[in-house]
């Protein structure tokens, strides 16, 4: 399915779940070539960078367990962005991308920087979205683990060691998948600076430091977690104790 945004002399378009002819169509208008185009029929395991004489290819890939119900634990976004057109390209539902999509003129308007308007603006409002997105299951995660807690200091100690299995998994699923955007921002980075110059690095830098401080926010749950299940497993071993010397 495409679905085609404009603004000024900017081009966005979002592909989800696209075919053969939709990426045939899009091969057309914008000079894709052929092994891109056959990358872009099916999800991509691994996040890189390429960069390409005229835009930059980039794979991305973010946490949404809760988002699709423990159907997919991780998201896959493709980006490809030049300077007069961005696409997006994704093989499910994305919620941040369906929102952004409802107020994409408003909001790029209210949002735009100084000097001219660019499809790397586009670009910036897309990743805050996605990682405004992981935030908020981040903070899903934080209910469970202030319950968690409460449940550890009211006796259900043992009823809490498959929960805390539940919660370490799911953030252990963050760690991994976050962990990979680093490298991949910093490609990009370099990439979208050949594309709009050095005056477009501080937005780009801006995209990272939204993930260290999402990335940063799921370690420290991780931590959290982890001495909730040191605390856990030695009040088991003491009402275990305690029951054994009756």
């Amino acid at each position: 399915m495409i679905n085609r945004y404009s603004l000024e002399n900017v081009v966005w378009v979002d592909l989800e779940s696209p075919t053969v002819e939709e990426i045939t169509e899009m091969n057309a208008e914008f000079s894709l070539g052929p092994l891109l185009s056959e990358e872009l029929l099916r999800p991509t395991l691994k996040p890189h960078v390429d960069l390409y004489p005229e835009f930059a290819y980039a794979v991305l890939h973010f946490p949404a367990m809760r988002h699709t119900h423990g159907v997919t634990v991780a998201q896959e976004i493709d980006i490809i962005i030049g300077k007069k057109f961005i696409m997006s390209i994704h093989y499910e539902p994305v919620t941040a991308l369906i929102d952004y999509a409802r107020s994409f003129e408003a909001t790029t308007l209210m949002r735009r920087v100084s000097g001219k308007f660019h499809s790397g603006h586009v670009l910036f409002e897309i990743v805050e979205r996605l990682y405004e997105g992981v935030e908020n299951e981040l903070e899903s995660v934080e209910d469970n683990v202030t319950a968690i807690e409460n449940a550890i200091f009211s006796g259900r100690e043992r009823d809490m060691v498959q929960t805390i299995s539940d919660v370490s998994r799911e953030l252990l699923i963050h760690k991994r998948t976050l962990g990979t955007h680093r490298e991949t921002l910093d490609s990009l980075e370099q990439a979208g600076t050949t594309i709009f110059g050095e005056s477009f690095r501080n937005y780009l830098r801006g995209m990272t430091a939204l993930h260290y401080r999402i990335y940063n926010k799921a370690l420290s749950f991780i931590d959290t977690v982890n001495e909730l299940r040191n605390t856990n497993d030695s009040l088991l071993s003491t009402r275990q104790n305690e029951v054994m010397t009756l």
